[in-house]
């Protein structure tokens, strides 16, 4: 995975992995910001050809990283999230309950976003 950049398109809303010039995985987030501001991704998708291959668990990793660089949290409604997150505590703190509710609330209130 060596030719693979990761870039943040916050425009867009994604998080994605680059090789070439082909946009080969991404996760796909909002950022909240009441009652805390937040990075909360809904989706990781990672091209077929290139499954297998780490880029989930890259993005993911990422994602914390680029959270922790701000000053923010992460709030996973992504199942894949969640679980990278569950097995790496070291590196994906839990958020707080009260702000996955107001991602969620904010998520059906946006239903054409995702």
């Amino acid at each position: 995975m060596s030719d693979i950049e990761i870039r943040d398109d916050r425009a867009a809303g994604r998080l994605e992995a680059v090789a070439g010039d082909e946009v080969v995985g991404r996760i796909e987030y909002f950022v909240l910001d009441a009652p805390g501001r937040a990075l909360v991704p809904v989706h990781t998708i990672v091209e077929p050809a290139h499954e297998g291959q780490g880029i989930a668990g890259s993005l993911a990793r990422e994602l914390y990283a680029l959270a922790l660089r701000e000053g923010v949290t992460v709030a996973p409604l992504c199942p894949y999230v969640v679980k990278w997150a569950e097995r790496h505590p070291d590196e994906a703190p839990a958020a707080d309950p009260e702000l996955l509710r107001a991602a969620k609330d904010w998520l059906e209130a946006h239903p054409g976003r995702f």
